[in-house]
């Protein structure tokens, strides 16, 4: 049976406890088991649980005192309080501390099970939403840069569907940068207080897709043992954003249009309709007009998506844009390097204004990331922008610091060839998987790992 997590029991009655522990092991917990108040502090130091189950009276320490130090504590597990005196004063007191729930004794150990999960359930979402909003924090300000013609065309779009909830398809070449414009339409619209949810349609493996996208029961196939939510339902009342739809395979794309024309969805292993209040933008770099007329895209599906079209375009047609946005990159590069910010000579900024950039900007970005790390003097110059087509300038391994490791330095290698080939395959990860001759299933584990999707 899979773990389905660590659970702390801290009961001074040794039969009840040890019945607790029988049951929740039963039940595919894992359980560490504490006499009294002290032993289980002393046990939360050591090994950290998702939830813990506390008698109120204890010797040494009580379950209340406990609970105080437990709410205090970076991560805190949820609290399930066990108490013979369900009216007391010290149940309400529990509750007031922060406890999920309490239990009066003797124990309905079927009570306790459904509880004990809501409360798991319960401390895992709050955990998801805090990475969340740590996630946008960390993106407050980084808006789409440039001020040319065609990027004020698109600021104007962006703030035209911005303020509605119709579907959105944004299309553009990899690396344009389709999900900061996706990004920016929900930031802008009323939903931008709320969550925005990103599913990657291609680096989902077919099977586990439908699952991931709208949740399942347990018992629904095969491992699933507990109720999960699907993206959808997760990003109620916000925004869900399906990055790279026309890798979705076709079994998924029916289920996506009864989805977007229902409003509505029903878990794997359920009968239950879930009404839904989500915003769907979409992206693709694919031609799915092509896609549609070979039989690989649903055109009924097209239409859908399709309500409006948001195209960003490409780097090379909006060269006067080079100069501001190889600034802001510098300058996110240099503070994710820990390294002075630099400059750069007019020439080299002639050189990478002139460039053709079939990697678009995060082909950009990471040209200018490996000149900051070349450039000692803290001055970009031309011939660190054009080193890499120049085979007289010298082995750029021998600018790499020591200091860096090896680790690290292979870390940095191995996504530049990652992610020249995405731009080198025009972001068609089965082919960037040909270039650089691994297994399909590697490329998208590195692309997470990176953070590259």
């Amino acid at each position: 049976m899979p773990l389905k997590a660590s659970v702390l029991i801290a009961e001074d009655e040794t039969q009840a406890r040890e019945a607790l522990r029988a049951l929740l092991e039963d039940e595919g917990y894992r359980v560490i088991a504490a006499a009294d108040g002290v032993e289980a502090a002393e046990l939360l130091e050591q090994s950290a649980v998702e939830a813990a189950v506390l008698d109120i009276r204890m010797p040494r320490k009580d379950g209340l005192t406990l609970l105080r130090e437990i709410r205090e504590m970076p991560s805190p597990p949820a609290v399930l309080i066990m108490t013979a005196y369900g009216n007391s004063a010290a149940a309400i007191e529990a509750m007031a501390l922060g406890a999920f729930d309490y239990l009066t004794k003797p124990l309905n150990f079927d009570e306790l099970l459904i509880q004990l999960g809501r409360a798991i359930e319960n401390r895992r979402r709050a955990g998801e939403l805090e990475a969340y909003r740590r996630e946008e924090d960390s993106w407050q300000g980084a808006e789409i840069i440039g001020d040319s013609p065609a990027m004020q065309k698109l600021y104007k779009l962006v703030g035209q569907v911005s303020a509605t909830d119709s579907t959105v398809l944004i299309r553009g070449e990899s690396g344009t940068g389709k999900e900061a414009v996706a990004r920016a339409i929900h930031r802008h619209s009323r939903r931008g207080g709320r969550k925005l949810v990103k599913v990657n349609c291609a680096s989902i493996p077919e099977t586990l897709l439908e699952a991931e996208m709208f949740g399942h029961e347990r018992g629904a196939f095969t491992g699933a043992a507990q109720r999960r939510i699907g993206k959808f339902e997760y990003a109620a009342g916000g925004t869900l954003f399906l990055d790279e739809i026309g890798e979705l395979p076709p079994s998924t794309q029916a289920k996506l249009l009864r989805v977007l024309q229902d409003h509505s969805i029903e878990r794997l292993g359920s009968n239950i309709t879930i009404p839904l209040d989500v915003r769907v933008l979409a992206a693709t770099n694919c031609d799915l007009e092509t896609a549609v007329h070979d039989g690989r895209f649903r055109e009924d599906l097209y239409y859908r998506l399709n309500v409006v079209t948001v195209s960003i375009p490409p780097l090379r047609e909006r060269r006067e844009d080079i100069p501001e946005l190889a600034a802001f990159l510098l300058r996110q590069a240099a503070a994710r390097l820990k390294l002075p910010a630099a400059s750069i000579t007019d020439d080299a900024m002639a050189l990478l204004s002139g460039g053709t950039w079939p990697g678009n900007v995060r082909e950009l970005e990471h040209c200018l990331e490996r000149a900051l790390i070349l450039s000692r003097s803290g001055v970009i110059r031309r011939e660190h922008v054009s080193l890499s087509e120049n085979p007289e300038a010298g082995d750029p391994l021998d600018a790499v610091s020591l200091d860096e490791g090896l680790h690290d330095a292979v870390a940095r290698l191995e996504r530049r060839m990652i992610e020249r080939a995405l731009a080198s395959a025009a972001g068609n990860r089965t082919r960037a998987a040909e270039i650089l001759k691994i297994n399909r299933r590697l490329l998208y584990d590195k692309i997470r790992e990176y953070s590259l999707e």
